[in-house]
């Protein structure tokens, strides 16, 4: 790259630029990122849905292709213009399209982690039951309905919201990267035990071969769409994390590496995730998938009443929802810090006043998620909740437009050669023919076949 590249990486506001220590704290923190509750609840209902070892089959070859390419896409951007989504984008110029591909990429975080916070907060609450030994009240039919229907949801969704912004103000190596470093580890070790419990349960090993032997009889083009989706979701593609993180990471940490390291890692926490959840739920019902529901029916309605037909309930599912915990953290972690650091860069604010006002946000649209279930019950949004409606308008419409405006920026504007000089300066780059390939023309047509399946799920043209 040319010298000039360097005087792109001022941030606005005078300060040096927040980064990562090395390999080890970008790849877990953007693991971190990526291992949140849609590996949980989302992945192993749309396993069992569609055909469970073929879905997983699928899923792998999606993940380490097109996945791959948006990964490397956006951290080759991030680190190439040291800038947050908005001003990575307004590097390459001035137009709509710039204006709009960058913003699109930076609001998204800033919608999501809201309503993500109102979820950790329903995970904190009903650890610190199962923590009290509340496991057979956990488990029945009205638990749930009744709690986030009472207004003690928006206190545990402030108190997660409270347990983000702690991180956050704490920087990006001693906040982001510490904890990172802490819970990625241990939420590993506790999906490796809760996996190993949930398949040892009587009745669990038809789940276990359901979920990994594929079956090409379960194979269908609705298996390939929701394959996709999950990994599009998955691994934190066009919430503008990647670019965040990719402009914390030092010249020399190769991307190439690292970015294998979070398919891995997020594909290893997302298989165990079904192990934990299809095994056991396959035990409860007898061998019947279609017992796992999707969302929040599936955490917090479903498993519980697996783990109060165990001899070890309480236990099981202290351990189970402080691992969902961790991973909602993690995630609403990396969320937050997005809108953080383009606060930081548009504004010219320092660190904590950038924190604060990411902390309004929250505490603003989350309230109105958390109380969209009680008091406010009555608004509806094209028939949906509010915090329904803001996981629609994000994960089904804007997440692909994002997706699309970042291919369009790689190929049209800044030039595949520049990526790959970008990428090729720490790493090798022995995937870069199929890099070329799916970026050009592979990737759109997907994104394209992802948002018209989503505008179609959502409106009941289709199932999915």
């Amino acid at each position: 790259m040319n010298k000039g590249k360097h005087t792109e990486k001022v941030p606005q506001n005078g300060e040096a630029r927040s980064s990562f220590s090395g390999r080890l704290g970008y790849v877990l923190a953007v693991a971190g990122s990526a291992v949140g509750l849609g590996n949980i609840w989302r992945f192993p209902y749309l396993a069992a849905k569609y055909g469970g070892g073929i879905f997983l089959l699928v899923y792998l070859i999606l993940m380490l292709t097109f996945g791959y390419t948006l990964i490397v896409s956006e951290t080759a951007l991030g680190r190439m213009t040291r800038r947050s989504p908005v001003g990575a984008f307004r590097v390459f110029g001035k137009g709509p399209f710039f204006q709009i591909g960058g913003w699109i990429n930076a609001v998204i975080p800033m919608l999501i982690v809201p309503y993500y916070s109102v979820i950790g907060g329903w995970v904190m609450k009903y650890l610190f039951e199962y923590v009290r030994g509340n496991t057979g009240a956990l488990a029945g039919d009205d638990y749930f309905s009744g709690f986030i229907a009472d207004g003690s949801s928006v206190l545990w969704f402030l108190l997660f919201s409270l347990a983000v912004a702690a991180v956050l103000f704490a920087g990006v190596r001693q906040g982001v990267e510490r904890v990172s470093k802490v819970m990625m580890p241990l939420l590993v070790l506790l999906a490796v035990f809760v996996a190993l419990y949930s398949t040892t349960r009587p009745g669990a090993w038809e789940g276990v071969v359901y979920f990994l032997v594929p079956n090409p009889d379960k194979f269908s083009w609705m298996t390939v769409v929701a394959a996709m989706g999950q990994m599009f979701y998955s691994l934190s593609i066009a919430m503008g994390i990647l670019y965040t993180y990719g402009s914390y990471m030092k010249e020399e940490v190769d991307i190439e590496k690292s970015t294998t390291q979070v398919e891995v890692f997020d594909t290893a926490i997302a298989m165990l995730a079904g192990l934990m959840i299809i095994p056991a739920v396959f035990a409860f019902s007898g061998g019947d998938p279609d017992t796992l529901k999707a969302g929040p029916s599936l955490m917090f309605i479903t498993i519980p009443k697996v783990f109060a037909s165990m001899g070890f309930g309480t236990a099981a599912g202290i351990l189970f929802f402080l691992l969902v915990l961790l991973a909602a953290l993690t995630s609403a972690i990396s969320l937050a810090e997005s809108g953080v650091s383009t606060f930081e860069d548009q504004l010219g604010w320092s660190r904590h006043r950038s924190t604060v006002l990411m902390g309004a946000v929250i505490l603003l649209f989350g309230t109105a998620s958390a109380l969209g279930f009680g008091v406010w019950d009555f608004v509806s949004i094209l028939g949906m909740s509010i915090l329904d409606f803001f996981d629609f308008l994000t994960n089904s419409l804007m997440m692909p437009v994002a997706a699309l405006a970042t291919c369009l920026l790689v190929t049209r504007v800044a030039g595949l050669g520049r990526i790959i000089r970008e990428v090729e300066q720490s790493s090798k780059f022995r995937r870069k023919r199929m890099y070329g390939a799916f970026i050009r023309y592979l990737a759109p047509i997907c994104i394209v076949i992802i948002l018209l399946s989503s505008v179609a799920g959502v409106l009941g043209w289709i199932s999915i």
